[in-house]
């Protein structure tokens, strides 16, 4: 299964392709960070991101698409902008008739370290070790976006297969 892992962000949205299945050895195919400058308006933001998520879709493939639940956070500037960066990684998929799924942070984390509390640098220790790179992926958000890729390949195959027979059922097809 190849997977296109996304943490949402207007500033800075992390992208990260796996290929793995449960069991076997990952496989890092690419990781990047596509960024939209905060000078810029809302709408040019967005097309921006979507262009560079469209892009990445066309050059890699993927079976599926898991991007970062955006969870409640106290400055609502932000999380309004996150969701909506989630939302553009959704749309991009579903356009497709991918199945996209909502992994949560916490999920994500223990995915790749046993724990849902670990820290950044924790994840991304693990990111490191899981994909055998020789280097850790920077910043954070490319680090994270494959530790949503890789929670997916371990946890969502049969959450997959239930999303493509649902869009099959209403007519979506790849």
């Amino acid at each position: 299964m190849r997977v296109l892992g996304v943490d949402p962000g207007l500033t800075r949205c992390g992208v990260g392709v796996v290929d793995g299945a449960p069991g076997t050895q990952l496989r890092l195919v690419t990781v990047d960070v596509i960024r939209t400058s905060p000078d810029d308006d809302i709408g040019t933001r967005l097309i921006g991101l979507e262009r560079g998520l469209e892009a990445l879709l066309d050059a890699y493939r993927p079976d599926a698409v898991a991007v970062e639940r955006v969870f409640s956070q106290h400055n609502v500037s932000t999380v309004i902008g996150t969701a909506q960066a989630g939302a553009i990684a959704i749309a991009c998929g579903a356009r497709r008739g991918l199945p996209v799924v909502l992994h949560t942070p916490s999920e994500a984390k223990a995915a790749v370290t046993g724990n849902g509390r670990a820290d950044k640098a924790q994840v991304t220790s693990m990111v490191t070790r899981l994909l055998r790179l020789d280097t850790p992926p920077k910043p954070a958000d490319a680090a994270d976006a494959l530790a949503l890729a890789i929670c997916h390949v371990w946890r969502g195959g049969a959450q997959a297969r239930i999303q493509a027979a649902r869009m099959r059922q209403y007519g979506v097809d790849r």
